[in-house]
């Protein structure tokens, strides 16, 4: 129970390079596939299929991909900004601003700041340095029953992320998602690129590899008293 805990604790996502020079063990990468593939899903629906990218210059073709800087992601990402590590002590949510570009860092941020500006200069490299890339993939035809807006089905989406998440964490590999390659212009690039049916979305992608560098960044969490309410809301805590 408590390693199990610990291993939960400890995930995080690893923003650094991985180290090109270590591949996956088939092995390894077998077991973080099947963790996912025992997530849990509504009705068992298992509405995901997952293209595994591990050739070097599809890599390296992928890396080189157009990322554009989304002006709605940029704004709404500094709501969640601390600019100092006290701060977001403090705060018990969100994350450090000094992890996203200067231009980033600003309120109400103008079409101009960010103008021929990549959505972030680290993506290429980082997906250059990737061992293994997951692109997770589902149907937005099929959804769970009654489920407005498939609310259910992307939930076990999310199931499949950290199932696999938590595998690789188990094996000392690294994991870090990477949300550009789901913008639209990325993603009508990327399926021409992998061959994958226009029926498709993409759910999310996982670059998967050994970090080539400590990963250092403050993680924080609500203490539980400040989100668990007893048998109703308002009442703080557990009795």
């Amino acid at each position: 129970m408590q390693e199990l805990l610990r291993l939960i604790q400890t995930r995080q996502s690893a923003r650094v390079l991985f180290d090109p020079g270590r591949p996956l063990h088939k092995k390894d990468l077998q077991y973080i596939l099947e963790a996912g593939r025992w997530a849990p899903t509504a009705h068992n629906m298992q509405n995901f299929e997952i293209i595994v990218v591990d050739d070097r210059k599809l890599l390296e073709r992928i890396a080189n991909l157009r990322y554009p800087t989304s002006l709605a992601f940029v704004r709404e990402n500094y709501r969640q900004l601390s600019f100092s590590e006290e701060e977001l002590r403090r705060k018990k949510v969100g994350i450090l601003g000094t992890m996203f570009p200067p231009s980033w860092r600003k309120p109400n941020v103008k079409p101009e700041d960010i103008a021929g500006i990549e959505e972030n200069p680290f993506i290429k490299k980082a997906i250059q340095s990737s061992a293994v890339l997951l692109i997770v993939l589902y149907d937005p035809g099929r959804r769970a029953p009654a489920s407005e807006g498939d609310f259910l089905g992307i939930m076990s989406l999310g199931c499949v992320m950290e199932n696999m998440w938590l595998m690789a964490h188990s094996l000392s590999i690294g994991c870090h998602v990477v949300s550009s390659l789901s913008a639209e212009p990325v993603q009508k690039e990327l399926k021409g690129l992998l061959n994958i049916p226009e029926h498709l979305m993409l759910a999310f992608s996982l670059r998967l590899g050994y970090p080539a560098s400590k990963i250092e960044y403050l993680r924080v969490r609500r203490d539980i008293d400040d989100c668990t309410h007893s048998n109703q809301y308002g009442k703080r805590g557990l009795d």
